[in-house]
């Protein structure tokens, strides 16, 4: 796969390909759908996905708190093993959000990309202030012999299958369910940094990962899986939130203890998957009460886990 992030500069041989429109943020089932719908529609052109960087609503509503819930090199990585073998990821700025509709089919899609068939969901929206939308798309790619899919979303008992309702569940506590809607558990990744190490003092080490541009779901204890860079995996136990026992509560952070395992992971890149959240954070009198509580969660994740 070949993630290209300069969409003025195309080489030729990526030019050509079945392409599916959106954020694609965390590749879950519904993203999946899509992608299958293309691939049935034109399997005789090699599959790509145009998507953004950062995710627009980083741009238009810069207050608000991170969204994702995945990151760009993850969501490529995703991409990939689903059979995408071109990734144009567009930097959503501010000149390029004054982008037309006709546009963006015109310069992007048509001269830069060389699409040969697209497909979106039926929600679809492009261009300056979100004029753009599926009819309008059609009509635009009409005259270039470029075909358009509109894909109906993948639903379940639970109605669509979305991002924002991925975000919703993880930030009320619910990691299992999320993890029924992208197909998999939902992980945070990123380096391990230098923490206090008061971890360590409590007969618990761990390894500290920012939370950076990923979403924060609930604050509490997880049971978690956690994959090294040479792809294996342990179970552990993790605490997401502020630490309002040890901690001035001024910033989030994800703490992870593996179990059986004792070696350095400093600056090493992580993937923490959440499995179940055990209990949600809370303050204790002390530090023997925090240190008997979190022997007690260790436990329960290692029941949980089969570890």
């Amino acid at each position: 796969m070949t993630l290209h992030t300069d969409w003025r500069s195309i080489p030729e041989n990526a030019r050509g390909t079945v392409a599916a429109l959106g954020n694609f943020d965390g590749v879950h089932r519904g993203h999946v759908h899509l992608l299958h719908a293309l691939r049935a529609a034109r399997p005789d052109h090699p599959l790509s996905v145009v998507t953004f960087d950062p995710h627009p609503r980083e741009l238009f509503r810069p207050q608000d708190p991170p969204c994702r819930l995945m990151l760009p090199a993850v969501r490529a990585q995703a991409l990939e093993e689903q059979g995408v073998s071109q990734v144009f990821q567009i930097p959503f700025d501010e000149d390029f959000s004054h982008l037309s509709a006709e546009a963006f089919v015109e310069d992007v899609l048509i001269r830069s990309f060389g699409v040969v068939h697209v497909a979106c969901g039926a929600d679809f929206a492009f261009g300056h202030r979100r004029t753009g939308n599926t009819a309008r798309l059609e009509t635009l790619l009409s005259p270039h012999g470029v075909g358009l899919t509109v894909v109906s979303q993948l639903s379940d008992e639970g109605g669509p299958i979305s991002s924002s309702r991925i975000r919703r569940l993880l930030k009320e506590g619910y990691p299992e369910r999320a993890a029924e809607e992208l197909g998999r558990p939902w992980s945070i990744v990123g380096p391990v940094v230098q923490g206090d190490q008061r971890g360590r003092l409590l007969g618990f080490p761990t390894a500290n990962i920012p939370l950076g541009q990923h979403l924060e779901p609930a604050r509490g204890v997880y049971a978690v899986r956690v994959t090294l860079p040479d792809g294996r995996v342990f179970p552990g136990v993790a605490n997401l939130g502020r630490r309002p026992t040890i901690n001035d509560g001024q910033e989030s952070r994800l703490e992870a203890h593996l179990f059986d395992f004792s070696e350095n992971l400093y600056g090493k890149i992580l993937s923490v998957a959440l499995i179940a959240l055990l209990r949600e954070e809370k303050r204790f009198s002390g530090l023997d009460e925090l240190k008997a509580q979190i022997a007690q969660d260790a436990q329960q994740a290692r029941d949980l886990l089969g570890a």
